[in-house]
């Protein structure tokens, strides 16, 4: 028997929940429950989390939590809870299965089986901003190298666990090349470990594009948080419907299971929601904790009752469907097939779940880190960069100059082109001038004489180089 917890969440999710946890009870699940509230109604309640501390430590206790949809409400500061839990679990890797169950549900895509592996902690959900000028605010990316190492690996593990033959990552390192180039160079790291697995890399957007075009190219996809947040709902849409897939987030240590869509509100409390996202996730559960009898069998049962053409109103067809039912209808289906099997429809073998070879990660020796320069960002209400660059000029040191200026990005001087638009946000480099260390208590003196100026500096960004080699971006057009 194995403790859970499970939390119905907002909108359409208590009646799926409830039809989930009916159909998994009645395939014999050894499940004991903790229910908590989390969502909407604790955030109305005064806590801008989402969640209460007690609820935080039946989550832990337990170490395996199931979890519906859930609403953060807009504005007012809210933080993601679906972000904050896979973040204070280390819940850092995400499975998305995203297969075509044709041809009882329609798709374009009739040989689709892709598994999308996405990093689950880090990328721009890090969830860091700030507004910086009037015009201008930022978020920042953080890519670490456990972070990539951890994902990466864990792709290779579960295509040699599942016989799955290719793994293909996704980056958009031809743009960030420090972040995204850092997930592909440890892929490519990694890839040679698995001589006997097919890897390949694809630029994210044109990568996207194949995958909504001909998604059976691919297998296994690895890749970051943002784009794998987003081509696993393209993934699930072009099977048919996101209504279908469930998610599995899996740490060292505990493991969340949740259907992929949202709370749906508007439908909320009318018996017509699909509940196969969230049994999908519950399925992923059952494996995970051992139970993969069950898991097959409700496997079995869900297939079979769309194998039947019994179908809830988001993917019934008339062409196709043979009877349109509500969630309790559909779950009583499932709960009816249990013992039964697809004709057609491949079942997924769940038995070698726990022989994922997971090590820790292990630092790496450290390398020599230098101190090059410095990016002072400035907050200036002008226009014209020769004006902006006679200011910073003036707070030039016998060793240290300013060599560049760029606006979002784009190198406005030296040689800038008076077509480009500048906002209020200006990044200033200074960099040595009598050899290629700065120390930082120059760097206190430059912000001294910004200060004496009437220079508003913003920000500071330290300029290294690792074991000899740059660190940090160009500007575009250097």
């Amino acid at each position: 028997m194995t403790r859970i917890t499970v939390a119905k969440g907002d909108g359409i999710g208590p009646e799926i929940m409830d039809a989930t946890l009916e159909i998994i009870k009645a395939a014999g699940a050894k499940i004991e429950i903790d229910e908590i509230e989390i969502g909407e109604k604790v955030y109305l309640s005064g806590n801008t989390s989402g969640i209460a501390n007690d609820s935080w430590n039946i989550i832990r206790k337990n170490k395996i939590f199931l979890k519906a949809p859930i609403t953060t409400p807009q504005g007012g500061g809210y933080k993601s809870l679906n972000v904050t839990t896979r973040k204070f679990l280390g819940l850092y890797s995400n499975v998305r299965p995203c297969v075509s169950l044709h041809p009882f549900v329609e798709t374009k895509h009739p040989k689709m089986d892709i598994v999308i592996i996405r990093e689950n902690e880090e990328d721009l959900y890090a969830g860091i901003e700030h507004q910086q000028t009037d015009e201008v605010v930022q978020c920042l990316k953080l890519i670490s190298r456990p972070g990539c190492e951890k994902i990466i690996r864990y792709a290779f593990e579960y295509a040699k666990v599942y016989g799955r033959k290719k793994v293909t990552c996704f980056t958009k390192d031809n743009i960030m090349k420090q972040t995204d180039g850092l997930f592909h160079e440890v892929f490519n790291t990694i890839a040679l470990e698995y001589p006997e697995i097919e890897s390949e890399h694809w630029i994210i957007d044109i990568g996207a594009a194949k995958l909504a075009d001909t998604p059976e190219y691919f297998d296994v996809i690895v890749t970051l948080n943002l784009y794998g947040d987003i081509i696993s709902d393209i993934a699930a849409q072009i099977t048919g419907s996101v209504g279908l897939a469930g998610s599995s987030n899996i740490g060292e240590e505990c493991a969340m299971f949740e259907a992929i869509h949202g709370t749906a509100p508007d439908i909320g409390g009318k018996n017509i929601a699909n509940p196969s996202g969230i049994l999908q996730g519950a399925i992923l559960m059952l494996a995970h904790i051992g139970q993969t009898e069950i898991a097959e069998k409700v496997q079995n049962a869900w297939l079979k009752t769309i194998e039947d053409g019994i179908h809830t109103v988001d993917i019934y067809n008339e062409n196709i469907s043979k009877q349109k039912v509500g969630t309790k209808e559909f779950a009583q289906a499932v709960i009816d097939n249990l013992g039964n099997k697809p004709a057609i429809l491949e079942m997924v073998n769940y038995s070698k779940e726990a022989v994922l070879n997971l090590p820790k990660y292990i630092k790496k020796a450290p390398k020599n880190k230098e101190l090059v320069g410095i990016d002072l960002f400035v907050h200036w209400n002008g226009t014209d960069p020769e004006e902006i660059a006679r200011i910073m000029q003036s707070i030039n040191t016998e060793n240290k100059e300013l060599t560049m200026i760029t606006n979002r990005g784009i190198k406005v001087w030296p040689e800038g082109f008076n077509e480009t638009f500048c906002t209020d946000h200006w990044r200033c480099r200074y960099k040595p001038t009598n050899g290629k260390i700065l120390f930082k208590n120059q760097i206190i003196t430059l912000l001294t004489k910004a200060l004496e100026t009437k220079i508003d500096v913003i920000k500071t960004e330290n300029l290294y180089e690792f074991d000899g080699k740059p660190s940090y971006s160009l500007g575009q057009g250097q």
